[in-house]
């Protein structure tokens, strides 16, 4: 069980002043984390969602946490203007058309022998069961698993290593799994009465015994600019 992604991002590339890009930051949790534990750390933000941003944008400011309106696929930085690229459940996320060039324009704004550190969802576990039923993200997940392999292999990057883990997922009840699940500012997502109770349903059936997590399965690819 991994409760805290930054101790496993610190111990496959120690985070020592570093210049981070975020690609697909959301509310940047972990970037504000980074930045309060390592702050000889630089990070830039990235994210296409106009919301989002904006929500960045008015948030209580960190230091060296710069946030851009951009998406992955068209970088607007130099080459080699980072040590780090960072993407957190975000490449899924990506219009499939645009998975092979993200990842190229990534490679591009990395330094030589500067890594990239993808963190996906597994499609697999109870939790999944449950999102299934509104958001079902077995293509795209499979994709992204797949572009990271197409961007290995096909030269220019070298695969550090892959990680499998748990994360421990959280929820004070139904109430709360709604609200996190409808609330994303990415999607458009309204339940009807009728999908409302079979969510609910599902996520009565399959709650872990109280006070215990849900259980996310995750994977990690390290890959490094060669």
């Amino acid at each position: 069980m991994v409760p805290d992604e930054l101790a496993l991002l610190n111990r496959l590339t120690p985070l020592q002043a570093q210049r981070i890009i975020e690609l697909g930051c959301g509310p940047a949790h972990l970037a504000r984390k980074l930045l309060a534990a390592y702050p000889g750390c630089r990070v830039t933000a990235l994210e296409v969602d106009q919301t989002q941003h904006a929500k960045n944008l008015t948030a209580p400011p960190v230091p060296s946490l710069t946030f851009v309106a951009a998406g992955a696929q068209a970088i607007p930085f130099k080459d080699g203007s980072f040590d780090l690229a960072l993407m957190l459940k975000s490449l899924h996320h990506i219009p499939l058309a645009l998975m092979d060039q993200s990842l190229a324009e990534t490679r591009r704004v990395l330094r030589p022998g500067g890594h990239l550190y993808v963190s996906e969802p597994v499609f697999d576990g109870p939790l999944n069961e449950i999102n299934r039923l509104f958001n079902d993200e077995q293509a795209v997940r499979l994709a992204a698993c797949q572009a990271v392999q197409r961007a290995v292999a096909g030269g220019g990057w070298r695969q550090v290593t892959e990680r499998h883990f748990q994360m421990p997922v959280r929820f004070t009840g139904f109430d709360d799994f709604e609200r996190r699940m409808t609330g994303v500012t990415y999607a458009e997502r309204r339940w009807s009465p009728e999908l409302r109770e079979r969510v609910r349903q599902r996520f009565e059936a399959l709650r872990p015994p109280s006070g215990q997590p849900f259980v996310r399965p995750m994977r990690v690819n390290l890959l490094q600019k060669t």
